[in-house]
Parts: C-alpha cells; structure tokens; sequence
C-alpha cells in the first residue's frame, strides 16, 4: 500500500509537470506557435501589441498584482520572526505581560506563528528558491521579450532558450524566460505544500488558484507584448519543481503524501514553553 501512495505521488508530483514540460517543449519551442500567438494580438499599423501602452492595463495587472505574493512573502518573514517570541514568555516571570497580550488577542498570533513556525520558514525559502531559479534561467539564457526583438518592432533577435542556454554564466542581457511576473503567481504553490502537509481539505483548492494566479499574471503580459505564451507555461513548471524539492527537504515525502482529510484538520500539538 504505501508503495502504491509513493508511486501515486511521484506520478502526480514528479511525472505530470515533466510531461508538460515536454509537451510545452514540442508545441511551442520547436514550433513558431509562440510567434502566431503573439501575432494575433499586435497591430503592424501601430507597431505596438493592443494593451502594450494601456496605462489601466499596466496598473492592474502589472504592479497591483504584485500584492498578492509580496504580502505573502513579507507576512510570512514577520511570522518567522513573532514566532520566537511566544515560547520564550515564562508565566511567572512574565505574567503582566501576558495578561495585555491574552485580553488584547496578541497571545493567539504569537502563539499561532509558533505552532506554524516550520510552515512559515517554508514560505520564506521557498519563495527564495523558486525566485533563485527563475532568475538564473533569466541570465542564463538570455532570451528577449517580444517587443524587444525584431519581429515586432525592436532591435534584438528571437532567440530559442535551449540553444542559448550557458551553464557557467551569464549568456546576455535578455531577462524574459521563463516569466518572471508569472513565477510571483505561481509562488503561492508554497501555500498547497502546506496544506499537503497538514492534509487539509482545502488543499487542491489552493492547488487550482495558485495555478490560475500565475496563468493570469503571465498572460496578461504576453497582451502586452512582454512574454511569449509559453514563458509562462516554464515558469509554472520551473516554480512547481522548485517548490517541490524544497517541501520535499523540509518536511519530507511521507508527509506530503498522504491524502488530504475529509473534514476539519486535527488540532495542532501545543506548543511547550
């Protein structure tokens, strides 16, 4: 049985993203699909892609939409820090302290990021890991966005990542694969290994809105003539992987793969002081 929960695992884990990165390789980087795409949606009258210059448009999804993952990212790092606190507070010692601190419900946060500290430290070295490997195969490439090359208006050649790719350093200075605003969607992929962790119910459904999140972040650009459509397919499969290893070094695979429970999570251990 528990083999079978372990090839489950890994099939869904490991087997379908790489089956998608193959696919997304065939059908886009070995074809000129990407190309007819993104020339779809730009005007050859006005040289320019239909919300490339769209203030509103740029606003919204552009610097509004960085909230989401820079919230999470900066919560998680003060929950880190909080968390320390809580166990560290003796009740006899301190016991006017944590009289303010219960009657004012700070005691329920503190001892909240406590109980959760493993989980939070997990959100904060993921997002740096994920955001590591993006931005290494950004250098590493050096492929440049639509806009930049001479297919739609600019002064750079399309380049295909696999044939630029260099190991040691930098390749140039084109920053564009994988999608860089799209990985910031689909770094909420941490909140899913948690959930896995913890076997909560809700576990795919967070599954499904941190793969929207990024398929909307990064398409979004590709109207705007930043992204090729399959940058963003990449940066969800480089984000996933990434996110997966590190669960996997944090909590370990027996603890991701056991099936999510039915009804409401167990109750937390407490926490000793």
């Amino acid at each position: 049985m528990s083999q079978t929960v372990r090839h489950r695992f890994y099939l869904s884990h490991v087997g379908i993203p790489l089956l998608c990165a193959a696919t997304v390789f065939v059908l886009f980087d070995l074809s000129n699909l990407d190309v007819i795409l993104s020339n779809l949606l730009y005007n050859p009258d006005s040289h320019s892609f239909v919300l490339q210059h769209s203030y509103l448009f740029e606003q919204i999804t552009h610097k509004w939409a960085r909230i989401i993952p820079n919230w999470t990212g900066e919560i998680a790092i003060m929950g880190c820090l909080l968390s320390f606190i809580w166990p560290r507070l003796d009740p006899c010692r301190h016991a006017r302290l944590l009289g303010v601190l219960k009657r004012s419900n700070i005691s329920l946060v503190l001892a909240l990021a406590a109980r959760h500290r493993k989980d939070l430290l997990f959100v904060v070295i993921a997002f740096a890991v994920s955001t590591g490997c993006i931005h290494f195969f950004k250098s590493h490439t050096s492929i440049y966005c639509p806009v930049e090359t001479t297919l739609f208006g600019g002064a750079m050649p399309k380049l295909e990542w696999f044939r630029n790719f260099i190991l040691w350093h930098d390749a140039g200075e084109g920053r564009c694969w994988p999608g860089g605003h799209a990985s910031g969607g689909f770094s909420m992929l941490a909140l899913y290994f948690i959930a896995r962790r913890h076997r909560w119910r809700y576990a795919k459904t967070l599954l499904s809105a941190a793969l929207a999140l990024g398929l909307v972040y990064g398409t979004t650009r590709v109207f705007q003539g930043w992204h090729y459509m399959s940058h963003t397919f990449w940066s969800g499969i480089v984000v996933w992987l990434s996110m997966l290893l590190t669960a996997l070094a944090f909590y370990g695979r027996q603890a991701l793969e056991q099936p999510s429970t039915v009804g409401n999570p167990p109750p937390a251990c407490p926490v000793s002081t």
